[in-house]
């Protein structure tokens, strides 16, 4: 269980199992989290280390990119990142919801990390590894609607609209960043 004053090891050991809650659906996964403002500091580090590896964990495993292509996959998910805490932070406020949004943000950012890395180990599979991508998609859509039911309590028809307004915030975001970054150069 979570504790306000744990050390980050601790605190992230703690959210990964809460990940592992909200996936096999859980109604105790809150308790794995921290809530307080150390604890969205923390997931706020573990959103940070996602874009990183998202951009740069490639390189580590040795993977080619074209130049710039991982510096822009930072751009794109720091953009994309702000995008959906945005939307999720208006969505709940005119939900009167506020009072879900920190505990969102810090179960959303936590999740986003240990997707980061299974995304990330799913580039070693090569081609197999679309399948595993697609669980991933799968799993990731199903913590979003755990999120809704067991962090923040929303009814079904509120976290549909929660969803529908990031994927349009996201798809908005997108646009906007495609209008001002160029495509890296293909190698």
């Amino acid at each position: 269980m979570a504790q306000p004053n744990s050390p980050f090891f601790e605190e992230a050991a703690s959210a990964i199992r809460g990940c592992v809650a909200l996936i096999t659906g859980k109604r105790d996964a809150s308790t794995y989290f921290d809530f307080s403002q150390r604890g969205l500091v923390g997931s706020l580090i573990a959103a940070v280390v996602a874009v990183m590896l998202a951009g740069f964990g490639p390189v580590l495993f040795g993977i080619n990119m074209p130049a710039g292509a991982a510096t822009q996959s930072v751009i794109v998910n720091a953009v994309l990142f702000v995008a959906q805490a945005g939307m999720a932070a208006l969505v709940l406020r005119q939900m009167g919801r506020q009072d879900g949004f920190i505990p969102y943000l810090v179960a959303s950012n936590w999740v986003t990390l240990v997707s980061a890395v299974l995304l990330l180990v799913s580039t070693l599979f090569g081609e197999a590894g679309i399948v595993l991508l697609l669980g991933i998609a799968i799993v990731a859509l199903l913590t979003f609607i755990n999120i809704g039911r067991f962090i923040v309590t929303l009814a079904p028809l509120q976290i549909g609209l929660l969803f529908v307004s990031q994927a349009v915030g996201v798809f908005l975001a997108l646009g906007i960043v495609a209008m001002f970054l160029p495509a890296p150069a293909l190698t």
